[in-house]
């Protein structure tokens, strides 16, 4: 009989928890356990890295914002994980459980240190190894009962892997420049006066006050600053920009510069660099899955919302390179691709797929393009939209269909599913409430109205759910066949190194940031191409490991400079 070191070293699923002061690892053969080791806490990271060298199994565990966070603390990686917590999420979806779980728990806090497991959770936490086996056997056995297994099973793991990149961007951090950042806001909002305060931003807001003729009046408060609006004869019901835009007051113009110069003092102001940037790295808190689509989100920092104002302050590190790149319109795509419309992806072929649409014939002008693509996948039917999507679905038959028959389907209150079978959730109690009071004998006018609303509401969502959704695939499959394409770069000589990258991505290239399309490469200047070429050749594969051979391509705007500040 093999001894368990061999046999741990031969396994294909290693299954971690934990009990007390002890960390157990158990060797799976599927769901069979074939052999058990437990462990200090202080010798298993080790023992995890030697047989991860050995033979690279796929590591199943709880949650990887505790063991990926930890590894990562003590200097190690994996390749491959199952995360049961964001498995389950998906699952659960897919077959119709809406059950409580805490395995399905997403806290609104996540706190990450450099200890095995931070202390501070919102929900429970089920990492010991008894239920994490038990976890593992109830997601092999609803994928076995899936008619779609094939395709969640990649779903699963490009999800799983998408854990690992959220904690190893977390670890490496972003470069950030505070002095750059500092610059911004002096030049954008002025020196800080007295109480911390701005003073172009106070300046502002006085000339409002005067405008409004209420020297008092609060212009953080939305129902004051309505009030004071109302009062000065600007009768509003919002304080949006484009509401106050249509009105011609003298107030509107500086209002609107405080709007914009507020947003950046309380959302990315002095008080966020003390929070978020440390020893020249912005390190947000990503959370994969966030979104119902399989978008990822963000508990702290704001890194899906990074104005474009304070991009110069992402700035490489000496003598190393930012590889910025973002992909050309990625969910109309994603949309050809999905439905198998060979027309719109020609039109997408080795050009701007809007200008390709106007060369269809479809449209007069890229602007038309623009709005008539996004009309059909939000389902806006009024305005511009409304008069444009009908000549998509004369030119592109097979893309409107999808879109149309998913925005059906919601209007009838059913699911739909992404390309590699993330759920959307049910319409809520609100809604079949609305659809059964329209159907009752006695009906009234609005209650009929409010149920055709609600349902046509449902079916926009619906619409957009299965390409924003598989477009958050994509970008999943695009991050982690980089992310190995980059671990395999030799690392560079240590007089080369970036230090403040910490000892796992000092000496190599490395993922740095993530919003939606556009991914950020840190890299030394030695690998600064061929960091370039894995981000194009990754971005080719997500496509086959999708699509296949559909001949959908997914070209990148790429740039390798020594920040984001625009030429």
């Amino acid at each position: 009989m093999c001894a368990p070191a061999e046999i741990f070293r031969a396994a294909r699923l290693v299954a971690l928890g934990r009990s007390g002061e002890r960390v157990v690892a158990v060797a799976l053969d599927d769901v069979e356990e074939i052999a058990r080791i437990d462990l200090a806490v202080s010798e298993a990271p080790a023992w995890i890295a030697g047989t991860e060298r050995a033979d690279g199994p796929r590591w199943v565990w709880s949650d990887s914002r505790d063991w990926a966070s930890w590894l990562l603390s003590d200097g190690r990686v994996v390749a491959r994980c199952h995360d049961l917590r964001l498995s389950h999420a998906i699952l659960a979806a897919a077959d119709g459980d809406a059950s409580p779980s805490a395995w399905a728990a997403m806290p609104d806090e996540i706190a990450i240190d450099d200890g095995l497991f931070p202390p501070e959770r919102v929900g429970p936490r089920l990492d010991g190894i008894d239920e994490t086996l038990a976890e593992w056997r109830r997601q092999a056995e609803s994928l076995r009962a899936s008619p779609r297994a094939g395709r969640l099973r990649l779903l699963l793991a490009a999800e799983s892997a998408g854990s690992l990149v959220a904690a190893e961007m977390h670890d490496a951090g972003l470069p950030w420049d505070v002095r750059r950042h500092e610059g911004i806001l002096t030049a954008e909002l002025g020196e800080r006066g007295a109480g911390g305060r701005p003073v172009r931003l106070e300046a502002v807001a006085a000339r409002v006050r005067d405008a409004l003729g209420d020297p008092s009046a609060s212009l953080d408060s939305h129902p004051r600053l309505l009030r004071a609006l109302r009062g000065a004869g600007v009768f509003v019901d919002s304080t949006s920009k484009w509401e106050l835009s249509e009105h011609d007051h003298s107030a509107i113009e500086p209002l609107l510069e405080y709007k914009r110069l507020s947003r950046l003092f309380s959302a990315n102001g002095w008080s966020w660099l003390d929070e978020w940037v440390a020893d020249g790295r912005f390190r947000p808190v990503y959370v994969p899955g966030g979104v119902v689509t399989g978008r990822w989100a963000s508990s702290g920092g704001g890194a899906l919302q990074l104005p474009r104002q304070l991009r110069p302050a992402v700035h490489a590190d000496p003598g190393w390179r930012i590889i910025d790149a973002d992909v050309a319109q990625l969910e109309p795509r994603v949309l050809a691709a999905m439905s198998h419309d060979a027309d719109m992806a020609r039109a997408a072929a080795g050009q701007d797929l809007y200008e390709g649409i106007v060369a269809s014939g479809a449209v007069a002008t890229r602007a038309e393009a623009k709005i008539a693509v996004l009309g059909a996948m939000y389902g806006a039917t009024t305005g511009d939209s409304g008069r444009l999507v009908p000549r998509l679905r004369r030119v592109f038959p097979a893309a409107m269909r999808l879109v149309d028959d998913a925005a059906r389907a919601g209007e009838r209150g059913g699911v739909v599913a992404t390309w590699l079978g993330r759920t959307s959730p049910p319409p809520d109690d609100a809604w079949h409430e609305h659809q059964s009071r329209a159907s009752t004998m006695g009906a009234s006018p609005a209650d009929e109205e409010r149920a055709r609303r609600t349902a046509r509401d449902h079916g926009r969502f619906t619409r957009n759910f299965i390409v924003q959704g598989t477009a958050a695939e994509w970008a999943l499959a695009w991050m982690a066949d980089l992310r190995l394409r980059l671990a395999a770069l030799p690392p560079v000589p240590e007089e080369q190194a970036a230090p403040r990258s910490g000892p796992i991505f000092a000496r190599r290239a490395h993922l740095a940031f993530f919003l939606h399309d556009e991914l950020i490469v840190h890299a030394p200047a030695s690998q600064a191409e061929a960091a370039a070429a894995a981000l194009r050749e990754s971005a080719a594969a997500a496509g086959r490991t999708l699509f296949g051979d559909f001949p959908i391509d997914f070209p990148l705007d790429l740039r390798v400079a020594d920040s984001l500040a625009a030429d």
